[in-house]
Order: C-alpha cells, then sequence, then structure tokens
C-alpha cells in the first residue's frame, strides 16, 4: 500500500533527497546538491513509500498568499504509471488549500505535461529549456 508522509527524520529527508536527485538530476549528468535550493526550509516535502522504499517526492511552497506551487516532483522509474505522482499531486494541492491557496502552478518538464493535465492543470506558456535539452510549461490548477 502506497502511504505519503511529509518527511522528519535524519534518514527520512536522506531517502527524500536522494531520490529528488535520482529522478530529476542524476539522467542528466548533475551532481548532487543540485537537487536542493533555498527554499527547502521553508517549503513542504511530501516523500511516498511503499512499505519503507521511497516511490515518490514532491516539495510544496507558497508563493503568496494566493498561489502554491509544486515543484522537484518526481517518481521512481519502478513506480511510474502506478498512480504515485498523483497521489503526491493530490497531497500537495489538499495542503495548499486548506491554507487558503486557491491556484496551483507548477514548471513540467515537457513529456510530463499529458500526466497532469489528466489531472485537470492546463498549459499557461511554454517557458525555459533546462540543461539545453528539458523544455518547460508553466501550467495551472484552480484549487477547490
Amino acid at each position: 500500500m502506497i502511504r505519503i508522509i511529509q518527511p522528519s527524520t535524519v534518514h527520512e529527508m536522506e531517502q527524500y533527497y536522494d531520490l529528488r536527485w535520482k529522478t530529476l538530476r542524476e539522467p542528466w549528468g548533475q551532481v548532487r546538491g543540485t537537487e536542493k535550493d533555498n527554499m527547502e526550509d521553508s517549503s513542504i516535502h511530501f516523500m511516498a513509500l511503499e512499505g519503507e522504499i521511497p516511490l515518490g517526492v514532491c516539495r510544496l511552497q507558497f508563493n503568496d498568499e494566493s498561489i502554491a506551487q509544486v515543484r522537484f516532483m518526481g517518481v521512481s522509474a519502478l513506480a511510474r504509471e502506478k498512480g504515485v505522482g498523483r497521489k503526491l499531486l493530490e497531497e500537495a494541492e489538499k495542503t495548499a488549500a486548506a491554507q487558503g491557496r486557491k491556484k496551483m502552478i507548477l514548471q513540467a518538464r515537457d513529456y510530463a505535461v499529458p500526466f497532469y493535465e489528466k489531472c485537470n492543470y492546463r498549459i499557461v506558456e511554454k517557458t525555459f529549456l533546462l540543461w539545453d535539452s528539458i523544455q518547460h510549461y508553466l501550467m495551472e490548477k484552480e484549487l477547490n
């Protein structure tokens, strides 16, 4: 059974950042440390686990009083197409709505756009090209 936690122990945070690096940085030759930024301490982190095995991660940050943003969403290759990403996204949306945010935004990698569209996000605009190879799109969704 897949459960979503907010990692809090040193071990859980190590697992969280390790999976974030493995899914979002390592395949493109990026070094460890690039999976973090200066908003880690002010954001809410989510990790999907099956037993004690990390399957997916994402981070929720609050941009202002009405807008939240999902960042660093990554799902293990072995767990894709099993609902892990959707569960992480739903937990982030629920948390953002409970904190009074009305809209969720994110920067989707080109290959992830269909997933987010299935979760009722819409493309706002084509944005940046990461590492000269990964096109990103600003997407948004109104929260209930």
